[in-house]
């Protein structure tokens, strides 16, 4: 048996190769207790294959529940992580401050020994003495200036404070791509989640014969590799959602989308061309870049569970406070009285009155009422606001990167996609919903069905000499077919114009003009092309295809409608209508569209 375990803010769901689907509340003090619970849910003993996708280390990251980590870094070069780049998040509000310096300044410490910008020694660290750490930290993070391109110097300090017992992060093992306060950051924030999240990982190895973990890049990794390397984690399950969408998407007809992801706490939206989601090379996680492989995923604090309040000038807000598997919304039962979305979808009727959740039970219309008329709102108010903020979302997504919304599909999941996701494409003009077979628990079905896959990067220290190029890719190549046995091996390169400080990834320098036409609506025939760094990307595809699991037969439907399913509800609005498409999905289109 093979099967996929996500776990959310609110709900954990699992989705077994045979069928069978769970759906439990999370345990957020324990983790692993909810996969226990949704493995005794299902009637699952031991499986062969337990893929799982986690929010552990995101919510670290987001509250500030990292552990306690000192930083050890080169001499003159200890402020960086505080210093950054020097911009403000938001260049016009007075109020705003960027969020605190990982470590603070009595734990950053500094070693001699320095490297040039193209990896030649400057200074020796031979006989160079590695300082003392201070009592009473987690963790250590080791990122000596352009260890990039030459990690002997860092390997050498690693190696004298591990021999101390200490817990060690290298930053050429984590982030070793240029710029450095992004690799520092990236190094720190690894080596404070592995004290929140290392255990609970290794505590999953004995729930199924081989445990593998969702990164944000959209590939399984062993459960010991995630680990040791939780910062790589940050979209873990977001990512297995994008990936089952896209597939499903596909099979539809349209290989262009977005994925609309809706769940308790938060929606993550993800542009889909041509069936693939898209990458990006790094993330801003909590205000903190974090410069790993990742799907360019976009996530607001709007969900199910999120709490509708009037602000101090009387407007009406939703989110991103959210009320969470404990206590919940009031319609849950278990002791919350805050009025959230779910409170406002019951009153409303889109969830029916007599619904019932699972672990939850009935759930409680009239609390549902009593806790929005507390608060001094209207549940359609509280529909209208945090459909608003979903929509520009999407945009972010779309019209913000040039692309047009009206051609896409808009895949909706998580337990509250599908009763919004109508709205959302009417506002924007989109072609279709598409409300995929277990659209509920979809993440799960996209983690079992998620390819292994490991990404290397390495930085290349001459940007406008590409001599030796092609070697380099063979040699880093060859590493990453080692590490994920019987993948394919895709060779790329990070390149830009002279003079630009972003880059594109490409599949070798002669495709980056096309494709910095494609993203950025010109080329500069003629001018002179950076290579910045080189990656090779191993992938071995899934056993499993969304398609293989068992058929979900729907019927047409017409609006308005409530679906109400074991793992979500469906509404169709009045004027739109619904029509079985490929994988048991429902493909919903407004009346009179083709």
């Amino acid at each position: 048996m093979q099967l996929g375990i996500d776990t959310g803010g609110t709900f954990t769901d699992l989705v077994a190769d045979d069928g069978r689907v769970a759906k439990v509340p999370s345990t957020p003090g324990e983790p692993a207790q909810a996969l226990r619970d949704a493995l005794a849910a299902a009637g699952v003993g031991i499986p062969d294959l337990l893929a799982h996708g986690t929010t552990v280390a995101t919510n670290a990251l987001l509250q500030g529940r990292l552990g306690r980590v000192a930083l050890v870094t080169t001499r003159g070069f200890a402020d960086v992580i505080e210093i950054a780049r020097q911009v403000r998040p938001s260049l016009y509000d007075v109020t705003r401050d960027r969020p605190d310096a990982l470590v603070p300044r009595e734990l950053r410490l500094e070693v001699g020994g320095r490297l040039d910008g193209t990896g030649k020694e400057l200074e020796a660290l031979e006989g160079v003495p590695v300082p003392d750490v201070p009592a009473g930290v987690d963790a250590v993070a080791v990122c000596l200036l352009h260890a990039d391109l030459d990690a002997r110097h860092e390997a050498r300090v690693a190696r004298e404070l591990a021999g101390r017992g200490l817990d060690v992060t290298c930053s050429h093992e984590v982030s070793p791509e240029f710029r450095e306060y992004e690799r520092l950051v990236t190094t720190v924030a690894n080596a404070g989640l592995r004290s929140v999240c290392r255990a609970y990982l290794l505590d999953l190895a004995g729930l199924a014969r081989e445990v593998l973990v969702m990164t944000s890049a959209g590939g399984l990794v062993p459960v010991a590799e995630a680990a040791d390397t939780p910062a790589a984690l940050l979209l873990s399950g977001p990512a297995g959602g994008v990936r089952a969408a896209a597939a499903v998407a596909d099979a539809c007809g349209f290989p262009d989308a977005v994925s609309f992801d809706m769940g308790g706490t938060s929606t993550d939206v993800c542009l889909v061309r041509g069936g693939v989601p898209e990458p990006a090379p790094a993330r801003v996680v909590a205000g903190y870049p974090i410069r790993l492989p990742a799907l360019d995923i976009h996530t607001i604090g709007a969900g199910g569970g999120s709490i509708a309040r009037l602000d101090a000038g009387g407007a009406l807000v939703v989110g991103p406070d959210s009320a969470g598997a404990v206590p919940g919304p009031a319609c849950y039962g278990r002791g919350g009285a805050a009025a959230t979305v779910t409170d406002a979808d019951l009153v409303l009727g889109r969830i029916p009155s007599e619904a019932a959740f699972p672990g939850l039970g009935r759930l409680d219309a009239s609390a549902a009422r009593d806790a929005v008329a507390s608060a001094g709102i209207t549940a359609e108010g509280v529909v209208s606001v945090v459909d608003a903020a979903m929509e520009r979302a999407v945009r972010v997504v779309t019209v913000a990167e040039g692309i047009d919304p009206r051609a896409l599909a808009l895949v909706a999941f998580g337990g509250a996609g599908p009763l919004h996701a109508c709205a959302i494409a009417a506002s924007l003009g989109m072609a279709a919903v598409i409300v995929p077979p277990r659209a509920g628990v979809l993440s799960a079905v996209g983690l079992v069905c998620s390819p292994r896959q490991r990404e290397l990067v390495r930085s290349w220290p001459t940007p406008r000499d590409h001599g030796g190029l092609e070697a380099a890719l063979d040699t880093l190549a060859a590493e990453a077919a080692t590490l994920v046995p019987g993948a394919e091996i895709e060779r790329l390169v990070d390149c830009r114009y002279e003079g630009q400080s972003h880059e594109l990834t490409v599949a070798g320098v002669a495709g980056f003009p096309a494709e910095h036409e494609r993203r950025n609506g010109f080329a500069r025939p003629g001018a002179s092309i950076e290579v910045v760094a080189l990656r090779a990307r191993a992938r071995r595809p899934a056993a499993l295809i969304p398609g293989d699991l068992p058929p979900v037969e729907r019927p047409a439907v017409r609006g308005p409608e409530v679906v109400a399913e074991a793992d979500c509800t469906v509404w169709v609005p009045d004027g739109w209508i619904g029509e079985p498409g490929a994988l048991g999905a429902w493909i919903l289109r407004r009346s009179g569209t083709g």
